[in-house]
């Protein structure tokens, strides 16, 4: 656990933040596709939003106490919200069910996408310039050049803009895993109902298969974040982070 210190509240600020703002939109895309797909279940809770406190009470524990555990004690953050839908509904439209939970990592898709346009045009201006590797985290994939002060609104902005990219790529890469309860499986339920559907029913009547399924993805997900996460560094910073 690092030393707690102005700067690390000040970071761990920025990551609650960013947190929250991408886990909201993550399950407003799921809460919202749903409604259009025909089950207004999230809408009627209140979740077809961009207010965090809808998604935090249906999950005050992976919105608040995860993420604040996994940030002191890991240096990064994680945790976890949910949005209901009708099972019946997800069954009667497989297809509209593959969209609703492919809704949520897209959503983080694209503020990765956003971070990064802003990261590579600030780069490319100069205003940015590549940290030093030793300083080159998930907080700082950037950082204001030399020329602009300490106190610069610069400094703040790379480490928002940083963290957006790193975790919104994260919580992409990790949402696509095909095991329940995560949104791959989903995704594959919705597409192949008849095959890969009806073992994923049969799986989740186990509550314990989530919990299995969530730690046999946490074994599987860095062998397939980190490339992805490589090539986002290279693309900001040619060749200088690709090796």
């Amino acid at each position: 656990m690092s030393a707690l210190t102005p700067a690390l509240f000040a970071e761990f600020g920025i990551w609650f933040v960013v947190f929250l703002f991408s886990s909201t939109l993550h399950e407003a895309g799921h809460a919202l596709l749903a409604r259009l797909g025909g089950d207004d279940t999230a809408y009627r809770g209140g979740q077809v939003t961009l207010n965090p406190l809808p998604h935090i009470q249906r999950e005050p524990f992976g919105m608040i106490l995860v993420p604040i555990m996994s940030f002191f004690f890991m240096g990064w953050m994680m945790g976890w919200a949910s949005t209901p839908y009708d099972p019946l509904w997800a069954q009667r439209h497989p297809r509209r069910q593959a969209m609703m939970s492919a809704a949520g990592p897209i959503a983080n898709l694209m503020i990765a996408a956003a971070a990064f346009i802003a990261l590579a045009m600030l780069l490319a201006r100069g205003v940015f310039v590549a940290p030093a590797p030793d300083n080159l985290t998930f907080s700082s994939l950037a950082a204001p050049a030399a020329r602009y002060a300490a106190g610069s609104m610069l400094h703040p902005l790379a480490a928002i803009l940083s963290v957006a990219l790193s975790l919104n790529l994260l919580l992409f890469v990790f949402n696509l895993l095909p095991l329940p309860p995560l949104d791959g499986s989903g995704i594959l339920h919705g597409l192949f109902p008849d095959s890969a559907g009806r073992l994923i029913d049969r799986l989740s009547a186990n509550p314990m298969v989530s919990l299995l399924g969530l730690v046999l993805a946490w074994q599987i997900f860095p062998p397939l974040f980190w490339p992805a996460f490589r090539l986002v560094l290279e693309m900001l910073h040619p060749g200088i982070y690709g090796g």
